[in-house]
């Protein structure tokens, strides 16, 4: 399949190439295609897509020049490629620009602060071993449902304080605002996709009730209902913020569990390195979010005339960074198409974005990964993947559906 597609990516007039097509990230044929991009035109003008027309940002200088410039390129007409209906529905505080946004980003903060993250830990070593431990040995199952889902979602639950017999609703909250509704997925219109979110408000909205009448808690509730720089927030603006804590606590975290796995079983001589040397997990998971690039794109919208590559991206111009691209960009870093656990810079990577934006729950989400893989392999178990994964349709979540594995105990 990938050699079909390295035929047509490199067969296409340069100026056809569109990389929003969400099927060739369904069946993970985009590669080739950005690979193309890096080398002939890396400062690419796709004109016609169903999303309108949009400039590709495909390597990882450009990138970063164009994420760390919040003075040229706006977050405030939205941070995906989908026009506003389409996509994260709402401005939260990733889709304004300073000082707003670093003014709400600053009351949700303390959530992954040092010392917060060193109380969560034996929280998450608990819910990791709990999960691992009912897991069925020599039994086929869907490693994304059981572990993925499960660990991120309780995770999100305790930073929400969020009802725990309700957490599934998490995950449907978050698959329903990523979705395209022309790719298939939970909804399949922007009525449903508001209305869902509508209830999501609600159920939050009582939540926000009861927290805003108490004493402050360290939960996200408490915190954005307690501060000067949020508590105030309009109920689309409330809804927006929920919406990106939601996918940035889970849609990330849980993909990159799975990607890891994959990628780990796609790579046999890898694995046996992990086994031989567990103290690479630290190397490895920044290796699994650079690989599995779980956001593989995020969105600015030109405020000025900008020159970038010897190409003017005009003022009201849609600008995507790829980061996808950017993560197998062979200038920044070397041999990018090969999964390597031990690499000497892992975290030289793009996954979490530069600037005023780079992901505020990015030390959360290694620490995830991080409790679960000592866990895996201090059980001494083998995850064998027994059938091709299926992925989510979209060009921004890079996210799995299915991941068939089975466990078995090592000799």
């Amino acid at each position: 399949m990938i050699a079909a597609a390295r035929q047509r990516a490199y067969e296409l007039p340069i100026d056809q190439i569109d990389v929003s097509d969400i099927e060739l990230f369904r069946d993970d044929t985009i590669w080739p295609y950005f690979e193309r991009l890096r080398k002939e035109d890396p400062i690419h003008y796709c004109a016609d897509s169903k999303y309108g027309p949009f400039w590709s940002i495909t390597k990882y200088k450009d990138i970063m020049s164009v994420d760390t410039n919040h003075q040229a390129f706006s977050s405030a007409d939205g941070i995906t490629i989908q026009i506003r209906s389409g996509g994260l529905p709402t401005p939260g505080f990733i889709a304004m620009d300073p000082p707003r946004h670093d003014e709400q980003r600053k009351t949700v903060s303390p959530i992954v602060a040092p010392a917060n993250l060193a109380n969560l830990e034996s929280t998450i070593r608990t819910r990791v071993s709990t999960i691992l431990d009912s897991l069925p040995i020599g039994e086929t199952f869907n490693w994304v449902d059981k572990v993925s889902i499960e660990l991120t979602t309780q995770m999100l639950a305790t930073l929400f304080d969020f009802p725990f017999e309700d957490r599934h609703l998490l995950t449907y909250w978050s698959d329903v605002a990523t979705t395209d509704i022309n790719a298939g997925g939970p909804v399949d219109s922007n009525e449903k996709k508001m209305a869902v979110l509508g209830e999501c408000l609600a159920y939050f909205t009582k939540l926000w009730n009861q927290r805003v009448n108490a004493e402050p808690g360290s939960d996200l509730i408490s915190m954005l209902a307690h501060s000067p720089s949020t508590r105030n927030m309009e109920p689309k603006e409330f809804l927006g913020n929920l919406i990106l804590l939601i996918v940035g606590g889970n849609d990330t975290t849980r993909n990159s569990i799975s990607g890891g796995v994959w990628f780990l079983n796609q790579n046999p001589d890898q694995y046996q390195k992990l086994r031989e040397n567990p103290q690479m997990i630290p190397s490895m998971v920044s290796e699994i979010i650079r690989y599995q690039t779980p956001l593989a794109h995020m969105r600015r919208t030109a405020v000025v005339d900008t020159e970038i590559g010897g190409k003017t991206i005009k003022k009201g111009d849609k600008v995507i960074m790829w980061y996808a691209s950017g993560n197998r960009d062979e200038e920044a870093i070397e041999n990018p198409d090969s999964f390597i656990i031990d690499r000497e810079r892992p975290r030289q990577h793009i996954s979490f974005g530069f600037g005023v934006h780079r992901c505020v729950g990015n030390r959360l989400a290694e620490m995830q990964l991080r409790i679960l893989w000592e866990e895996i392999l201090r059980r001494g178990r083998t995850i064998e993947v027994v059938g091709e994964p299926e992925r989510v349709p979209s060009n921004f979540v890079r996210g799995y559906s299915s991941l068939p594995v089975r466990i078995s105990a090592d000799a």
